[in-house]
């Protein structure tokens, strides 16, 4: 009935060539659409137009799913900003021993020159003219040298010993302990109140006057931090909360930085006062207020703990997930597409390092300076560990593609790998963004092009071969077709086939 042979016979090589030629053409056009299209919207146009239109449309259940997410569009995508870690540690008293130990340098030149800009923000001030000892501590906070530093300390000290910013400098760096560290600090807070108390009298006698209280108020301030952060690593937790609880309520500028509500969470989390800790994260955990991998994850760690020790993978697989399970998961969800980063560190795929004193949110440096800190506190909750093995990685399947786009926060920044470069040391290997997969379809087109293309290019350079290779290969595929054919003619009679013909 079909008479093939004689088709193919007719066909020329001039044809196979332009038969290719356009497959080759029509193909990479649609290589680059697809790719055009992927990274304009992150996704395969092909794979969009099967999900959302073909499949509906042939199972009867046709609906518009693209509801923009309000979060994304009330938030501005931010600049890659640094801030100073809440939680730093001590140059002299943990910095310094660990390159004792190591002969490494846990910390960059970046990132101290970013302290002592701080320093000089927070602890100088116009008044500070013609007063040899807060000049001198000006120069000290730019000094590389460590030793430098402390002897311009001491040497201010000598000129004024009621200098309170020389004996910050002393505790932060000279101090070998923390109880060390500690006891020079009561002494730069006695200091410090009182200069507080006589600036407050005189800060409405003219802009140098208020400028000095300013300056006396943050060095208060940091004092009163740092000492609560020695009560913390020295055990005294209830001490170190009330006085955490104390400075959250003051409101000079310098608490913008300082987020203090980090030192608090964590040292409750030590403390295992659970509900101690969701009443702050009610507080600080906001649409309108911006996030850390504290504040992401901690609420992670509390919805975990409510299911994390009675959690199986394969229970959860066969039953699904239950309310509760829903919600922890949704929150790890949200918590690992803040910071990517922070899952591989408590799981301890990789190994930690000492934190930067300086930190990129949603980067690599504040997973760390998160993980240093609270890797004890998921260990203490049973199971919860387990739960984001399983869970965590369910996240990237959830986001769309490039890094330009996100889904509950405003998209991942790009710029994060540079600026964690640049403040942690070079020993240590970056964490960098999980990357995704090329969608099946842009690698699909891309294989199909290439071999259209390479056939044209043979049945160009070799016709007759090419004719007589493609002429096999029809009577090859077409053989399972007669067979069919013919077994079909025998069953069925030939005037019930010319009648089906007719119709």
């Amino acid at each position: 009935m079909w008479d093939t042979s004689l088709f193919l016979n007719t066909l020329t090589p001039k044809f196979y060539v332009a038969l290719t030629g356009t497959s080759s053409l029509i193909s990479g056009l649609i290589l680059i659409f697809e790719w055009w299209y992927f990274r304009k919207y992150g996704t395969s146009f092909i794979e969009q137009v099967s999900i959302n239109h073909i499949s509906p449309w042939i199972s009867g259940d046709y609906r518009d799913d693209n509801v923009n997410n309000p979060q994304l569009t009330q938030s501005a995508i931010p600049e890659c900003k640094v801030w100073r870690n809440p939680l730093n540690l001590y140059r002299g008293a943990e910095y310094q021993r660990f390159y004792w130990a190591t002969n490494k340098e846990p910390l960059t030149y970046y990132d101290m020159n970013l302290s002592a800009q701080d320093h000089q923000t927070f602890f100088t001030c116009e008044a500070d003219a013609g007063k040899a000892e807060y000049e001198i501590m000006q120069t000290a906070w730019r000094e590389r040298n460590p030793q430098v530093r402390l002897k311009s300390a001491h040497s201010a000290l000598e000129k004024n010993p009621d200098c309170a910013t020389a004996y910050i400098l002393l505790a932060e760096e000279e101090a070998t302990t923390i109880t060390e560290a500690e006891k020079i600090l009561k002494q730069a807070l006695k200091i410090a109140e009182v200069n507080y108390r006589r600036s407050q009298l005189l800060q409405h006698q003219g802009s140098l006057m208020e400028a000095e209280h300013r300056r006396d108020t943050n060095v208060l301030i940091y004092i009163k931090r740092r000492l609560a952060m020695c009560a913390r690593k020295l055990g005294k937790f209830k001490e170190a909360v009330k006085m955490f609880r104390d400075l959250t309520k003051e409101i000079p500028p310098i608490m913008n930085v300082l987020n203090i509500h980090e030192n608090l969470i964590e040292t409750l989390l030590e403390m295992q006062a659970y509900a101690d800790v969701q009443a702050v994260l009610a507080k600080y955990d906001d649409i309108s207020l911006p996030k850390s991998a504290t504040i992401c994850y901690t609420a992670a760690l509390l919805k975990a703990r409510l299911v994390a020790d009675k959690f199986s993978p394969d229970i959860a697989s066969k039953r699904g997930l239950s309310s509760a399970e829903l919600q922890a998961v949704e929150t790890i969800h949200r918590a690992v597409e803040f910071n990517p980063h922070v899952p591989k560190y408590l799981l301890e795929m990789k190994p930690l390092i000492l934190p930067p004193e300086h930190i990129l949110k949603r980067g690599d440096s504040e997973a760390l300076a998160y993980t240093f800190f609270h890797m004890t506190h998921w260990k203490t909750v049973e199971g919860a560990l387990n739960l984001l093995h399983c869970t965590w990685e369910g996240t990237f399947r959830m986001l769309p593609y490039p890094l330009e786009r996100g889904h509950l926060f405003y998209p991942y920044p790009t710029c994060t790998e540079c600026a964690d470069r640049e403040l942690l040391p070079t020993f240590h290997e970056i964490s960098v963004y999980p990357k995704k997969e090329l969608p099946f379809f842009i690698i699909f087109t891309a294989g199909l092009c290439s071999f259209t293309a390479l056939l044209a290019l043979l049945t160009h350079q070799y016709p007759e071969v090419m004719g007589f290779i493609a002429k096999s290969v029809v009577n090859w595929m077409s053989l399972p077709v007669y067979y069919m054919y013919e077994k079909f003619e025998n069953v069925i009679p030939p005037n019930l086939l010319q009648q089906l013909i007719r119709i």
